[in-house]
């Protein structure tokens, strides 16, 4: 007979979690959800989730427990203050799809190991549309043995590559996050220093699409800013607060990280003058710090 599929409890219903959960589902997973505000697990209920009314309730009966939290803060006080370690099952495995620092997944891990069960760190890269499309770039950090057991799970969501032990996910995650924050910050300098010159910013991007500077920035964050088009789809707030557990890392280490540092700056610049806007809204930054002449 084969082998019946893991049932799967996930925590966390925002702009991520209930569009992975949508993916789950139609992969043929049993899936229980819950959500802090029950309102935003409802709607998964008409796709076939089971909605628990608490999180420790949720994970019961679980053999996989998927969290996707705001930081390392809630995803602590979610295994701790809520009940969840207490009511996982010996043999099971969490995965925590949360971005936070890496010192805080391994304290997870050790939390989770004393009551006998497995931890993955494994956050992801692709934002909403990667997790409506199951394109999901997911860096697990932790045992070979737990990794290899929820791959199917994982792949159900995207892309997952092992990258290390206990807490290589989120150095991964923090890399990926300094690389598109910094890139960010190029392109809408590049754009601007076009566009100050006289130049289309919208046929200079398409000019340079193929090129050595083609990247997913250019293609998607460049033609929001062409566009003028901040609208929230990739959270400043969140990305701020990854650039901000990335100094952390690499102070732990001593490792300077000067780029990092100047454009976590242009974050706070942004959130305090203009709000959550998309992240691509770092145009607005530069833009605003250096007025046109004349």
């Amino acid at each position: 007979m084969p082998e019946a599929q893991p049932r799967i409890a996930f925590l966390g219903l925002g702009l991520m979690g209930s569009r992975q959960v949508r993916r789950l589902l139609g992969a043929g997973y049993d899936v229980t959800v819950w959500n802090r505000t029950r309102a935003k697990a409802e709607p998964l209920a008409a796709d076939g989730a089971t909605v628990a009314d608490t999180a420790a309730a949720a994970v019961a009966d679980a053999d996989i427990v998927i969290t996707m939290l705001e930081n390392g803060p809630v995803v602590s006080d979610l295994l701790t203050g809520q009940g969840v370690t207490e009511a996982m099952r010996p043999g099971s495995i969490l995965i925590d799809m949360s971005s936070i620092k890496p010192a805080e997944a391994r304290e997870h891990a050790r939390v989770l190991a004393e009551r006998g069960v497995s931890h993955l760190d494994a956050p992801v890269s692709g934002g909403t549309v990667g997790a409506e499309q199951g394109t999901l770039a997911i860096m697990a950090g932790g045992r070979e043995e737990d990794y290899v057991q929820v791959v199917p799970v994982l792949e159900a969501m995207g892309k997952p590559t092992l990258v290390g032990p206990s807490g290589a996910g989120q150095y991964a995650k923090l890399a990926n996050q300094v690389i598109v924050g910094v890139t960010i910050a190029a392109v809408a300098e590049a754009l601007l220093l076009a566009e100050r010159g006289g130049a289309d910013p919208a046929r200079v991007r398409e000019a340079l699409r193929g090129g050595f500077a083609e990247s997913r920035v250019l293609d998607l964050h460049g033609s929001r800013m062409v566009e003028k088009a901040f609208e929230t789809k990739g959270r400043s707030v969140t990305h701020l607060k990854d650039m901000d557990n990335a100094l952390a890392a690499a102070a732990d280490t001593g490792f300077e990280a000067p780029l990092t540092a100047q454009v976590a700056d242009m974050f706070r610049d942004l959130l305090a003058v203009e709000g959550d806007l998309d992240h691509s809204a770092l145009y607005k930054v530069l833009d605003r710090r250096s007025p046109p002449r004349g």
